[in-house]
């Protein structure tokens, strides 16, 4: 049985032409829309008010329905088709905000981790953390959003590699986290939702892990996130080094984007980087970006300003990103002669992976009981949309001069729908396993853990959460 839900009625109002949310879906280096098949460029932005001081009261930004009301109105006016939200608590009931971003045309990258102990690893130490509790979190995450044709995809991790202590212990288990979802997704999951890593933009590291995550049989990833704050102020393509991130994963095989950008050491920001991303000079290589972040917290990258009686003060800078996504193209092509790299099933050798410790063998999955059986559907059921969303908020909403925006309701630009969706997963191997190796990697340096070509296997940040190189200062890398 599938019906159609909501959007269709507010549409006719609007005498606007609909257009499906549909799932998203990989194609080579790109995402695809996977019924019209149009390749899918990410443009939004990263969205966890409150940051991890919230989430460690209970919060959870896709819970309250007016509160989703209020951002998603302001989404719609950015003019954005994706958020990225790195917490959630999926015991709680997110179907209501889920279908106002549905209606809204709004995807949701999804990052399965929190700050909260049981739903981390501790990068130093990661095989004191890689645990069944842990991995019951990170299913219950996945079950319960993959209910939604809006979920995008999920992040395994965010910056789990970010100094040379984690990227001695760490690498082989983020591919175990990887290797652990994908089980999950071939089992108890109907659709194959892409699973990706979000790392730190650091020379010492960045090219070796994204080869390091991208090859084998077993836990290779499907994305490739990277967080990026090197275009500041007035700046050029070639100025900013934007030409060399290209030419470094210009032979890469997976979609790549944005998980983190907007560099914010010259104010204000005038985001001539957004013209950039979506030109035929990068989308090549990248599938877009998302712009951190939607609300100011205290190391001042926020769009928007939360008062304490939780209305919304649209800031200067928000008004410049809406005109330069206003800028660029609605459909951005991909240049002519573009190449498609197939995917490296043999992985090189781990001598040439240098910055890490590219550790083939992956410790054995402590999520076999739910990779075989699935988690309890009664403590995270599955999501599914509602019938009749919220689509106006009782919260003030003002523009960056201080004016009360009166009209404040959310348009349905898109339709979506409500399948019955069959039980069981997609029943094939995609990169799933459960691992012999031993509880943590037995290589002790850089590039020495093994020999010749291999098919690699096998998650993640400190308890210390601290974004990019502890640059950014907000409390939600540290997880993964």
């Amino acid at each position: 049985m599938r019906f159609t839900v909501a959007a269709l009625g507010a549409l006719g109002v609007l005498g606007g032409m609909a257009t499906a949310i549909n799932p998203i879906e990989l194609k080579g280096r790109h995402f695809i829309d996977s019924v019209t098949k149009k390749e899918f460029f990410i443009k939004g932005v990263d969205y966890q008010p409150g940051g991890a001081a919230n989430v460690e009261k209970g919060g959870d930004p896709l819970t309250d329905s007016d509160k989703c009301a209020r951002d998603i109105f302001v989404f719609q006016k950015l003019g954005i088709n994706t958020i990225r939200v790195y917490s959630v608590d999926p015991t709680q009931d997110h179907n209501e905000c889920m279908t106002m971003l549905a209606a809204a045309g709004i995807y949701l990258v999804l990052d399965v981790n929190t700050p909260l102990a049981n739903q981390h690893l501790n990068n130093a130490e990661p095989w004191t953390t890689y645990t069944p509790m842990y991995l019951e979190h990170v299913f219950g995450v996945m079950e319960v959003f993959s209910g939604y044709d809006n979920t995008l995809a999920f992040l395994a991790g965010n910056e789990v590699i970010f100094d040379p202590t984690s990227a001695k212990t760490s690498p082989n288990y983020v591919k175990a986290v990887v290797r652990d979802m994908k089980g999950y997704i071939t089992n108890h999951i109907h659709r194959q939702i892409p699973v990706g890593y979000s790392n730190a933009d650091d020379l010492r590291f960045r090219t070796a892990l994204a080869a390091y995550l991208e090859c084998g049989d077993t836990g290779y990833i499907d994305f490739w996130g990277v967080n990026s704050y090197q275009w500041c102020g007035q700046n050029t393509f070639e100025g900013s080094g934007y030409d060399k991130l290209v030419a470094d994963y210009k032979d890469y095989s997976l979609p790549i984007f944005f998980t983190e950008y907007g560099c914010n050491e010259v104010r204000p920001r005038i985001w001539q980087e957004v013209g950039a991303l979506y030109s035929e000079k990068m989308t090549g290589v990248f599938s877009g970006g998302l712009v951190y972040e939607f609300t100011e917290e205290a190391n001042d990258y926020g769009l928007v300003n939360i008062t304490k009686d939780e209305n919304v003060l649209l800031l200067k800078e928000f008004d410049s990103l809406g005109d330069a996504f206003g800028k660029t193209p609605s459909d951005p092509t991909i240049p002519s002669g573009a190449s498609n790299p197939e995917r490296p099933v043999n992985c090189p050798d781990a001598s040439k992976l240098t910055g890490i410790t590219a550790n083939f063998t992956l410790p054995t999955t402590q999520g076999a009981q739910y990779i075989d059986g699935g988690v309890d559907k009664k403590k995270f059921a599955k999501g599914k949309f509602v019938s009749s969303p919220t689509l106006t908020t009782t919260h003030k909403i003002s523009d960056s001069d201080g004016k009360e925006i009166t009209d404040k309701t959310i348009k349905e630009v898109a339709t979506y729908s409500q399948s019955s969706i069959p039980a069981g997963g997609i029943g094939i191997n995609i990169g799933g396993g459960i691992g012999t190796g031993g509880p943590k990697s037995s290589s002790s340096g850089s590039g020495n853990s093994n020999s010749g070509a291999h098919n690699g296997a096998g998650s993640v940040k400190s308890t210390t959460f601290g974004w990019s190189l502890g640059l950014i200062a907000i409390g939600f890398a540290a997880f993964l």
